[in-house]
């Protein structure tokens, strides 16, 4: 499995599983299925609500043999209620994973929002609008996230979803730099600016959604898949790949590890298989011409606020 190296000196593999919205029921042969062709790597999060159904699977896979907990790259995310109570929902995530630590611990989004105890709430105010926490900082939640690494809960440390103004607060702030900043990027989205920033600064730039949700974020948000682009569809024909193949390696090319999200084996191992070829340069830079600046996940559709305005 092919690793990029966080600035703390830990191995990530650039590839991984991503566990949004896999159902209960699939997570289980999901992830044995994916262990069993080589994965190492799995994004889970309190927020997916499917910690302690990702837990039994991995615990199962560790203790059948198949796979050893050292060998394994395991990610979990802090959600917006949880921002003023950071270290007492690692432990809960950890309790719910069946593990000692998390090797990646990422702030799910630079919002809080009203905490409510036991649950990844987003609660909405009386004009159903997201009710949004203004007590509580940023650079507070960011040292929180710190502290989980002094105490041995966690090794390294994130952002997922921040803008580049917000990642330059971060590391204005930051005692422990963010090791990687996960953000929604595909060619659709490129978000080159956010990359280069990142990269430059010691950040590795992770892509979630990296297929721009393909499907289901057609059906959910109303968006356009850039997999039905002209370009990645005759990038495919002359690879011989999937275009979901060439988007991913697109991505891992510019050194952007990606997690997209499949149940299916023909669909785990066809992603996989993006560590076996390259594109050409010619072919990333007319890749790099199809942008749109077109971002297909909008919580803002449930929370009735443009978080991003």
């Amino acid at each position: 499995m092919s690793t990029i190296t966080l600035n703390n000196g830990f191995e990530m593999p650039v590839i991984g599983l991503g566990l949004w919205r896999l159902e209960k029921e699939e997570l289980r042969s999901a992830i044995l299925n994916a262990i069993k062709l080589g994965y190492r790597h799995f994004d889970a999060a309190a927020h997916y609500k499917t910690e302690i159904d990702v837990g039994n699977a991995i615990a199962e896979a560790i203790q059948s043999g198949l796979v050893k907990r050292e060998e394994l790259f395991i990610t979990s995310k802090v959600w917006n209620s949880d921002h003023g109570h950071v270290v007492e929902a690692c432990k809960n995530s950890l309790k719910k994973l069946q593990l000692d630590y998390l090797d990646l611990y990422l702030v799910h989004y630079p919002l809080a929002t009203k905490h409510r105890v036991g649950t990844t709430a987003s609660l909405l105010d009386e004009n159903k609008v997201l009710d949004i926490d203004v007590t509580v900082s940023l650079e507070t939640t960011w040292h929180d996230m710190e502290k989980t690494v002094s105490l041995g809960l966690v090794r390294s440390i994130g952002l997922s979803n921040y803008e580049l103004f917000l990642t330059r607060d971060c590391l204005s702030y930051a005692k422990i730099k963010p090791q990687v900043s996960q953000f929604e990027t595909h060619p659709y989205f490129q978000r080159e600016s956010l990359v280069r920033f990142c990269k430059k600064h010691g950040v590795v730039p992770m892509a979630h959604t990296p297929l721009g949700g393909a499907t289901a974020n057609v059906k959910a948000f109303g968006s356009i898949s850039p997999l039905e682009d002209p370009v990645l569809i005759g990038l495919a024909k002359k690879y011989q790949k999937s275009v979901a193949q060439i988007a991913l390696r697109w991505n891992i090319e510019r050194g952007t590890p990606v997690i997209p999200k499949s149940s299916k084996v023909e669909r785990l191992k066809e992603n996989l298989e993006v560590l076996n070829f390259k594109l050409e340069k010619e072919d990333i830079e007319l890749i790099n011409t199809i942008d749109k600046k077109f971002r297909t996940t909008l919580p803002s559709l449930s929370w009735g606020v443009d978080v991003y305005a």
